[in-house]
């Protein structure tokens, strides 16, 4: 974004910058047409245009490095800031919150203060990502080894503390139960608790290991109200969430088990991963349509990795009437740094970044 663009959107968003220091974040609640976001006290819409923070440039996660090189993740939430971004996904790993089925670890905790507080400062809203498992070698091997009612008490537990540790804060745009979680068909005879690996990481999660004759739904459904519960036993006040994989709609095919319509009275709103592919805008867009059931949907992944970033913000633009949120992707290696690099992958990065932007801009209602 050119810099007279940014200044002016720094004055008109904080007015001067004692009051953008001082002044607390709104809080944020679903709208009364259930469209959307808006402020508890003003009413002002809020949409969501923000980033998953998932991991650095590195493939490190966040927890790998969150302790000794909290000078990174400064700069990094100030560059995200820098990109016009006003919300940050985080994706919290369950072995590093845990220590026990019921005993979380009281040092990870506090460093999610600090990540809380750091959130505050820079007025970055989290979205706050739980029960990961994204490094298999870092899944505790007792919990591998619980059945499905024991998983579940350790899960209601990580949330219990998790929820309960940021209820008073107005930084969390909401608290997404699990990344990708699927109800497997039939029974995993492999006992794996975790879907293939991408890129090295593990980022589908089915949440039993046995379907029992059960509806694939009614366990999804079952799930997140036992979760929900948990969440709510400390903490009435942010919203709760689900990130799903876009082949969780009712339809011939591979299904995730999460239907929409089926499992998510509980939940305040919807979110899909929704990568876009060349020439397939109205595919998607078809796929976005099977997620509108009376509640606000957040495309919470988006990414070039299918197509152009030119054609990513096609997309964008028109999944507006259906999308009240979007997040895509910040690895920690800004503008500066890529353009100096003579890798693909960190041109195409570079520019969706521009692109990125530029629909923030516009989303904001700038020129």
């Amino acid at each position: 974004m050119p810099c007279l663009k940014w200044f002016l959107w720094l004055m008109m968003t904080c007015g001067n910058s004692a009051a953008w220091a001082t002044e607390p974040l709104p809080w944020i609640r679903v709208s009364n047409d259930g469209k959307g976001f808006v402020e508890v006290e003003t009413g002002k819409p809020f949409v969501p245009w923000g980033v998953n923070y998932d991991h650095d440039e590195t493939g490190r996660l966040l927890e790998g490095y969150w302790d000794a090189e909290w000078d990174a993740v400064e700069g990094d939430f100030a560059e995200i800031r820098e990109l016009g971004a006003n919300a940050v996904r985080i994706h919290l790993q369950f072995g590093k919150f845990m220590e026990a089925i019921d005993r979380p670890n009281e040092a990870a905790l506090r460093q999610l203060d600090r990540l809380v507080k750091l959130a505050e400062e820079n007025r970055l809203y989290l979205d706050l990502t739980g029960l990961a498992c994204y490094h298999k070698q870092d899944v505790p091997a007792w919990y591998d080894e619980l059945d499905e009612a024991q998983r579940w008490a350790a899960q209601a537990t990580f949330w219990r503390a998790v929820a309960g540790r940021v209820k008073e804060s107005p930084a969390i745009f909401c608290l997404d139960l699990m990344n990708e979680p699927v109800v497997p068909g039939g029974k995993r005879a492999d006992k794996d608790w975790l879907g293939p690996a991408f890129a090295g990481k593990h980022f589908v999660q089915v949440i039993t290991l046995d379907q029992a004759g059960r509806p694939r739904p009614a366990i999804a459904k079952l799930w997140i109200d036992r979760l929900v519960v948990a969440i709510r036993e400390v903490n009435d006040r942010h919203l709760i969430t689900v990130g799903l994989v876009d082949w969780s709609l009712d339809r011939p095919g591979l299904t995730s088990g999460f239907v929409p319509s089926k499992v998510s009275d509980k939940l305040d709103f919807l979110c899909v991963h929704l990568y876009a592919e060349k020439g397939k805008v109205d595919e998607a867009l078809k796929t976005l349509e099977g997620f509108q059931i009376g509640k606000p949907v957040v495309i919470e992944e988006m990414f070039p990795l299918k197509c152009s970033p030119r054609e990513l913000d096609e997309f964008v633009e028109r999944s507006r009437p259906l999308a009240a949120g979007w997040f895509s992707f910040y690895w920690g290696k800004e503008p500066a740094r890529l353009k100096g690099s003579d890798q693909f992958v960190d041109a195409l990065l570079l520019q969706w970044l521009d692109v990125f932007q530029q629909r923030g801009a516009k989303l904001r209602g700038m020129p």
